[in-house]
């Protein structure tokens, strides 16, 4: 039976990212050293007239998207004003582990977000205080394994990064390590007031 080679990302978790966090978090134990546990790729159709075709596209492309079949999310409470009924089909969901997370991962930060228009990072803010981390994507053009030209309908997801990390600060410093391109990551530090009126300054004659 032929066996797979771990996926890269894996294999740089392994060999650079884990001494890279220890030596910057000082862990002990290599059990403290965060990890990704899994990632969730989420959409929601809501209730539409055209919501059974649009739920149909969304699983399909999903599906294409992570290599994965999802499945379907149902609306846990009826809410009139959204024509929105209790146990309704509402949207369609992945959830990722091992070999499979880390392929999904490496496409994502490699080769999908540089695609985004005028992209300059993604948001270093969408931490919820526990190491995870929800990224927002506007529509499913960005991923490589879409044909442009047979999109039906744009979709929208979240993809939640789910990290055995403590602080948000950990989560955040393993993402980095991982490749992931935050942001705030290309900011200069603002140079002091001394600091520009040297630069400033007129070499000496």
């Amino acid at each position: 039976m032929a066996t797979h080679p771990d996926p890269e990302l894996y294999i740089e978790y392994k060999t650079r990212v884990i001494p890279a966090l220890r030596e910057k978090h000082g862990y002990k134990n290599i059990h403290e050293i965060p990890k990704i546990s899994k990632v969730v790729i989420n959409t929601s159709i809501g209730a539409g007239p055209d919501s059974k075709e649009a739920l149909q596209i969304a699983r399909e492309e999903i599906g294409l998207i992570t290599g994965q079949r999802p499945v379907t999310t149902l609306s846990k409470k009826s809410i009139a004003n959204f024509k929105l009924r209790e146990g309704q089909a509402i949207g369609a969901k992945v959830t990722l582990r091992g070999r499979t997370m880390y392929e999904f991962l490496e496409r994502l930060i490699k080769m999908s977000l540089p695609r985004i228009r005028d992209f300059r990072g993604v948001s270093a803010k969408a931490f919820d205080g526990n190491g995870n981390y929800t990224l927002g994507v506007s529509d499913q053009s960005i991923f490589p394994e879409i044909e442009l030209d047979r999109i039906k309908r744009n979709i929208g997801f979240d993809i939640t990064i789910v990290t055995t990390a403590l602080t948000n600060d950990e989560a955040k410093s393993l993402l980095t390590e991982l490749g992931m391109p935050f942001s705030d990551k290309a900011k200069k530090p603002v140079a002091s007031k001394t600091e520009a009126q040297q630069e400033e300054a007129p070499a000496a004659a």
